[in-house]
């Protein structure tokens, strides 16, 4: 018996495209990327590009739905709108409209990434530093990490702190 190898022809471009779109939703920014090494020229990416978006397949508002989805839970404002603009979403209104959003729940949020993490009211002024270094780097603002995280000899929630304990606690400018 004699094997044949057959080639088996490279995907086309709007394949490729929809390959990637079946996995998860991406903005048109992130999808150029994807699929300019695999383009003839800029005028058959842009052309498969205006295709999905017709279609529906690619879609902006989705895709930032998507991501907040995924990511809103541990992250506060300031690192999804990083994150946002490094995926490449360029509506204005779109983004005013999730900032909106974020702003509203950002509170709620850090406190659910602190008692998830932690849950206890720090020790010493080192630990609450600690805890509020924590919110900080994922991208939650100082005065909300400061209202979450409790002061030193508080009762364990919310509404504590104003960075102003001894032992260099302070983390106002942060």
């Amino acid at each position: 018996m004699r094997c044949e190898s057959v080639k088996a022809a490279a995907p086309t471009l709007k394949a490729r495209a929809l390959r990637l779109l079946a996995r998860r939703d991406y903005t048109r920014h992130e999808l150029a990327q994807r699929l300019a090494p695999h383009a003839a020229d800029a005028d058959e990416l842009e052309a498969v590009l205006d295709d999905c978006a017709r279609r529906g397949w690619l879609d902006e508002a989705r895709a930032l739905e998507a991501h907040l989805h995924r990511r809103a839970s541990a992250r506060g404002r300031a690192r999804l709108q990083a994150e946002l603009r490094a995926r490449g979403f360029a509506d204005p209104a779109l983004l005013a409209q999730a900032d909106a959003r974020l702003a509203a729940t950002e509170a709620e949020r850090a406190q659910a990434a602190w008692a998830r993490r932690f849950g206890t009211a720090p020790r010493d002024a080192a630990e609450r530093a600690r805890q509020l270094r924590f919110l900080l780097a994922r991208g939650f603002a100082p005065d909300v990490a400061r209202q979450v995280v409790p002061r030193l000899g508080g009762d364990g929630g919310g509404e504590h702190g104003d960075g102003n304990e001894p032992g260099g606690a302070d983390l106002h400018a942060a």
